[in-house]
């Protein structure tokens, strides 16, 4: 039964992941050069310390892709509380003028977008790679075709 996919908790043996994309208020276009790398070393940073693989992510101007692998010991919601909370605070720490677009503490929409990647992971890691040049190729678009 031992898969190189698979990981272990002292009574489990788990393969969860989950493609989860999630974006900032308004989707305001706001995740441009040094602030994109360093809302990703925010993101792994929380990931880390909730022992939260990444497999893939992808921060675009407007929103985030991510595929982790998140534990059972967690529920998805609850990550997302902490994940999303946890990374405004720090991301308002980081850019303090940002909190008067955002209302106070409130840089994250409210919701987010999960699925199961099942089986199908390696075909999600892939989109996530390639999301960002599909948002380049789809704002380039037309009413007469390409640019």
């Amino acid at each position: 039964m031992k898969n190189s996919n698979n990981h272990t908790l002292a009574h489990t043996t788990w393969n969860c992941k989950y493609h989860i994309v999630f974006a900032p208020k308004f989707r305001r276009k706001v995740f441009y050069g040094e602030k994109r790398r360093e809302i990703g070393e925010i993101l792994r940073t929380l990931c880390n310390w909730k022992q939260v693989n990444i497999v893939e992510a992808e921060v675009c101007p407007d929103h985030v892709h991510m595929l982790l692998e998140i534990p059972p010991k967690y529920s998805v919601s609850g990550f997302m509380g902490f994940l999303k909370g946890k990374s405004s605070l720090m991301i308002y720490e980081r850019y303090p003028s940002l909190q008067f677009k955002y209302r106070n503490r409130e840089f994250w929409c409210r919701g987010y977008y999960v699925d199961t990647a099942g089986k199908s992971a390696s075909k999600i890691a892939t989109y996530i790679k390639n999301q960002l040049e599909e948002d380049k190729y789809g704002e380039q678009l037309t009413m007469l075709g390409k640019m």
